[in-house]
């Protein structure tokens, strides 16, 4: 068997295979003026199209475009306020970018409020001129926490696995975005399945199972440098490794006596610790935000169903949390730990479902056939998650308040998207 197999530095970048589509809006959004940022045309162009795309995908912003309004100002002075309460306008943004030298450029913006007719917010972002998305995430993010309170996830990175057939041979790559699916860039490459692929709590690495061999290993790999370290190998199975919130251990699952069990892998010395010991299959781990309890898929009531274990009590049980129909996998906890995300079958469709913890009863959040592997933006208001529409596999997002998007490949298909946490 003929291995093909490379790794990409972090830096390399390739053509974007994604494009994000905007489905479906809040129910009761804030209005927003996005003045046009001043500067060079060939700049601001750029920024102001970047930050328009990152308001929209939240879908709890409509924008009102220059074209649409009464008036234009230009500096505060010229904010006409009244002209904007009558299209029922809640905010204005305005804002400049400087093109410093050819090595720096910054970026200044302003929020207004409409009704209380004040500036509550000034800021001022640096970049540089090759990187101009970034900066224009970061602009976004902080227009966005201003007006809804929530830190802004634009300026987050997606992780997920990619699967293409190119002259009758398949290719999977380990792929790093931006949270619209630009700037994509290629981790790994291989002819065997990666899959499993999960953020650390500090963004910095990324874990994963590659069959690269034709056996189960678990990889770690930085990310700015691309350099990984094989931390565990097994002769058989190998799946979904999860990160606890202290970065010094992996949950996953091992078929170790030829049944599917929780371990707990210590990162130092790579000691395993069992966590499960049950005849039915014990998958899809995950950690609470504090890490005193892991969740997981298990078959032990006779139907796929999350447990819940507690780490804190010595010889602790697994405790089911879910009792509603008869398929409920893949979970995982808010950053608040005030509810959970998971796969939910109701009738014969997979659909994305919350939880909170103290309600007794399911919230669908989508109503595809066919939604899998389910990840939550570190403010906790966005799930992207992985959908299939004929036959193929794509990326979808959906917030808490309902608005929807959609991050489809060009070629090939798109799976297990891994969401990071904030970059400092």
């Amino acid at each position: 068997m003929k291995i093909f197999l490379s790794l990409l530095f972090f830096s390399q970048l390739i053509f974007s295979e994604l494009v994000l589509e905007i489905t479906k809006g809040s129910e009761d959004p804030y209005s927003i003026a996005l003045i046009e940022f001043s500067g060079s045309k060939k700049i601001t162009n750029e920024i102001n199209s970047i930050i328009n795309a990152d308001l929209m995908r939240t879908g709890e912003l409509k924008i009102f475009r220059e074209s649409q309004l009464l008036s234009t100002p230009t500096n505060e002075e010229d904010i006409k306020f009244e002209d904007f309460k009558l299209l029922g306008i809640d905010f204005i943004i305005t804002g400049s970018l400087i093109n410093e030298d050819k090595f720096n450029v910054s970026a200044s913006y302003q929020v207004f409020n409409v009704q209380k007719e004040t500036k509550i917010r000034t800021s001022k972002v640096f970049g540089i001129p090759n990187k101009l998305r970034q900066l224009a995430h970061y602009i976004s993010d902080g227009i966005y926490e201003e007006i809804s309170g929530l830190k802004g996830v634009a300026s987050t990175k997606l992780l997920y696995v990619t699967e293409n057939i190119n002259d009758d041979k398949t290719i999977f790559k380990l792929v790093v975005a931006d949270s619209d699916g630009s700037n994509e860039q290629i981790l790994l490459k291989s002819s065997e399945p990666i899959i499993s692929p999960s953020w650390s709590p500090d963004s910095k690495q990324v874990a994963y199972v590659s069959f690269e061999t034709g056996m189960a290993k678990v990889f770690i790999q930085q990310i700015a440098t691309g350099k990984r370290e094989m931390v565990l190998e097994n002769s058989s199975q190998i799946s979904s490794p999860s990160w606890s919130p202290n970065g010094k251990f992996l949950s996953l699952t091992l078929y170790q006596d030829g049944n599917a069990e929780i371990y707990i892998l210590n990162l130092k010395n790579q000691n395993l610790t069992r966590l499960t010991n049950h005849y039915a299959i014990d998958t899809e781990s995950s950690w609470s935000p504090n890490g005193s309890k892991i969740m997981f898929t298990s078959g032990r009531s006779g139907s796929p169903q999350l447990y819940e274990i507690n780490l804190r009590k010595f010889s602790s049980k697994p405790k089911r949390i879910t009792f509603e129909g008869n398929y409920n996998a893949k979970g995982s906890y808010l950053s608040s730990g005030e509810g959970i995300v998971f796969v939910h079958r109701a009738k014969n469709n997979f659909q994305i479902a919350l939880k909170y913890t103290n309600e007794s009863f399911i919230r669908p959040l989508t109503n595809s056939k066919l939604d899998e592997s389910p990840s939550i933006s570190p403010n906790g208001n966005v799930i992207i998650y992985a959908i299939t529409e004929n036959g193929m596999s794509m990326l979808s997002g959906v917030t808490l308040s309902g608005a929807k998007f959609r991050l489809p490949a060009r070629t090939g298909e798109v799976r297990e998207p891994s969401w990071s946490g904030f970059l400092k």
